[in-house]
């Protein structure tokens, strides 16, 4: 994989441009309710686009998912390419602290998510399927939508394979592959970016202890980019449990207030950096980076 990184490197992709300055910290995709459908065929640039799901129900899924402010993402086994003959696995998650959970369950074919409410995804567990307990592991190897998820993404899935199995899964686009490579935690929801193979594992290890890992951490998705970097360092001052925080309040200019269970807060001030323009994907056009970072904070 080292001489592979090298080549990456040298041909300046997204990943490698990004790496020299850009932040971590803020950076997740906004998502508080995840579909995830077991896809093995090929995905397509967008997994809604109509490429995978045909038009008509790739735009009655598309709609149903707006609708309900939840995001469907395609999932594949490491490695596995051939057709699915026994049922698609589906993984509905939920992301928010307050009741975060993770239900698996099988359907004989991807028009069958027409028979799944959305809306549920806001709500607590409706038990559609089996409750999942251990960290669900989403790597992206989307190499349609960018090559550095492909290049950095499927050897991580794969070494994750092999020392947690069944809880870990190649998916679709997560939402800047310039981190590459890209894992979620689900149902968490916590992101990671720029992770060894080693860091991957570790942050696994951690999170089946209840506990989130902090390097490569971009943050958890159900907050907006502030609210992410705010959590973040909150964390780095303090140990506590993957659902022990959330952010309360978030003002018009970055001001967040954290809450940890036990009755402590914390105001994080935050401000929109700019970086020199670069491709936000590789082989696009350059453009302005605008990382949030945190000006300060300040127990109550």
């Amino acid at each position: 994989m080292a001489d592979t990184i090298g080549l990456v490197i040298e041909a300046e992709t997204c990943s490698a441009l990004s790496a020299v300055d850009e932040p971590l910290a803020g950076s997740a995709a906004v998502v508080r309710g995840w579909v995830c459908l077991e896809f093995n065929a090929a995905w397509g640039r967008d997994v809604l686009d109509g490429t995978a799901l045909g038009e008509e129900l790739a735009a009655e899924l598309s709609r149903r998912a707006d609708a309900a402010d939840v995001r469907i993402m395609f999932i594949r086994r490491p490695g596995r390419t051939d057709p699915l003959t026994d049922g698609h696995t589906v993984l509905l998650a939920r992301s928010d602290p307050s009741d975060s959970w993770c239900e698996r369950l099988r359907i004989d074919s991807p028009a069958d998510l027409l028979d799944i409410d959305f809306a549920l995804l806001d709500g607590p567990p409706p038990g559609l399927g089996d409750s999942v307990d251990e960290p669900v592991v989403l790597v992206c190897a989307h190499g349609k939508r960018d090559q550095c998820c492909a290049v950095f993404g499927r050897p991580i899935a794969a070494a994750l394979m092999s020392s947690f199995g069944p809880q870990v899964w190649e998916c679709s686009h997560t939402g800047g592959h310039r981190f590459a490579p890209s894992m979620i935690l689900l149902p968490s929801g916590n992101t990671y970016g720029r992770l060894s193979a080693g860091e991957s594992v570790t942050a696994v290890e951690v999170a089946s202890r209840d506990q989130v890992h902090l390097p490569g951490l971009r943050g958890r998705s159900c907050w907006f980019p502030a609210g992410q970097a705010s959590e973040v360092a909150v964390r780095q001052q303090i140990s506590c449990g993957i659902d022990d925080l959330a952010v309360i309040e978030q003002a018009s200019d970055g001001t967040c207030f954290v809450a940890h269970v036990d009755g402590r807060r914390w105001m994080v001030e935050t401000a929109v950096s700019e970086l020199a323009p670069r491709p936000p994907s590789c082989g696009a056009a350059p453009k302005p980076v605008r990382p949030v970072v945190v000006t300060s904070i300040r127990e109550l």
